[in-house]
């Protein structure tokens, strides 16, 4: 997959398949890979798209009973490379989906408008994530990133995803915008159950 500057001089001179062939091999690989949603990262790693957030969240979310959690995961990772807008929709979906499991499942008053901000604001204000709380200042900068996070994840949803119709401005999505609104949405999700499963514990 890494074709060296002076390839092409030693290929001949020792009989070697030519560079042009090894570069039409490449192709036909890069195109397989396209077609199964990976790709290939220099220093031979084949990826799906995921991260080190995205993997941990596999692992959080593997052994719980959340159906539609699980959807989204894996929906956001099939269509990252192919189509990002999916992958997008998915990314607000699956911690929209974990909200509501929150709320549901600690019995807290689901709010009259169940979208994002809204079902946010009770897991948030249930959980203590209010900046002004902090002594640390460096923390109060994390989670206050945080909450801008989810604000702006449902937003590109709002404006860039298959969750809505286009107007006349059109955004030019490309994989790795969906990249980053993907393993964003991945890292506040592991945040959350991981704060979730400390407070079960301490009960």
């Amino acid at each position: 997959m890494e074709l060296p500057d002076l390839e092409e001089e030693t290929s001949s001179r020792f009989g070697a398949p030519s560079v042009d062939v090894k570069k039409e091999f490449k192709a036909k690989l890069e195109g397989i890979l396209s077609r199964c949603n990976l790709t290939y990262i220099t220093g031979g790693i084949i990826s799906d798209g995921s991260a080190a957030p995205s993997r941990s969240l596999a692992e959080l979310i593997k052994d719980r009973d959340i159906p539609s959690i699980n959807a989204e995961f894996h929906r956001a990772l099939a269509n990252v490379n192919s189509e990002p807008r999916e992958a997008v929709s998915a990314a607000c979906n699956i911690l929209e989906s974990i909200f509501k499991t929150y709320i549901a499942d600690e019995n807290l008053d689901v709010p009259q408008k169940q979208d994002l901000q809204n079902v946010w604001k009770v897991v948030r204000a249930d959980l203590g994530f209010d900046p002004a709380a902090l002594e640390d200042d460096d923390l109060k900068k994390i989670l206050s990133g945080v909450l801008s996070v989810v604000d702006g994840i449902g937003a590109f949803r709002t404006h860039a995803s298959s969750a809505h119709g286009q107007g006349r401005k059109i955004y030019n999505l490309k994989p790795r915008h969906a990249r980053l609104a993907l393993h964003s949405a991945h890292t506040v999700a592991l945040f959350i159950l991981e704060t979730w499963d400390e407070r079960k514990g301490k009960a």
